[in-house]
């Protein structure tokens, strides 16, 4: 790269510098408390539940945590978890994929405002893997993005690659809400079930717990439908 391509870059992304190390700072402030105390993403849910059992402000919390969860890298699995065992199986899904939803969206605009100028038109041309999966998700984002969601692939890694090549957020957010379902079910159901939880071996509840194994082996059938129809689809 010439010298004066160097400045048209950090000229037109220079702006972005601010953002990113505001970015790298939360996470570095979110995981330096956890190191510093001890905690894994585990403890660290099982220190907000007290949080989340507040009546409505609880649910207002939920949702605030997983909205802003994927900018600090945080799991989505254990807050899934604690709003099944926190709201219940029917609540914690509902309230679970509002949350999610905009977690995601959050994500997808994030993804796009650090990819924007960074993917040429011209880029689109060429004709490597990379190049013909960006044209897939780009050309066909709904059925590419709820593939992706049904085969279990990392929920914000998804969400910020969506929003760094551009797609259409009608599409990527739909599609993000109906993959989701299945698996939300499947997690909120497992949080659910459990009755009681004191740090040791929680006691569960065996009807919830068989739906909830019934719903993730029904996902993972799904999964690996969709996994080998998106496999074709790539090769053709």
């Amino acid at each position: 790269m010439t010298t004066n391509e160097e400045k048209t870059f950090l000229h037109k992304h220079g702006g972005k510098l601010p953002a990113l190390l505001f970015w790298v700072g939360l996470i570095a402030a979110y995981y330096g408390y956890a190191s510093a105390n001890n905690l894994s993403p585990l403890e660290v849910t099982q220190q907000l539940l007290g949080f989340m059992q507040t009546g409505i402000w609880g649910v207002l919390i939920f949702i605030l945590l997983y909205a802003i969860r994927p900018l600090i890298l945080f799991p989505a699995t254990f807050l899934t978890l604690a709003g099944g065992f926190v709201f219940g199986p029917v609540l914690g899904v509902i309230y679970t994929i509002v949350a999610s939803n905009i977690s995601s969206a959050i994500a997808f605009y994030v993804g796009q405002y650090f990819g924007e100028g960074l993917l040429q038109e011209q880029d689109d041309e060429a004709d490597g893997w990379i190049q013909r999966y960006t044209r897939r998700m780009r050309e066909n984002s709904f059925e590419t993005v709820m593939t992706m969601r049904f085969i279990f692939l990392p929920y914000d890694m998804v969400s910020y690659l969506a929003g760094f090549l551009r797609i259409k957020f009608v599409p990527f957010i739909l599609a993000t809400a109906l993959g989701s379902i299945p698996g939300t079910i499947a997690f909120v159901g497992f949080g659910a079930s459990v009755e009681s939880f004191d740090g040791g071996i929680p006691s569960l509840n065996p009807v919830t717990l068989g739906v909830s194994v019934v719903i993730f082996i029904v996902s993972i059938a799904l999964s690996r439908l969709f996994k080998k129809k998106e496999s074709t689809a790539l090769v053709e």
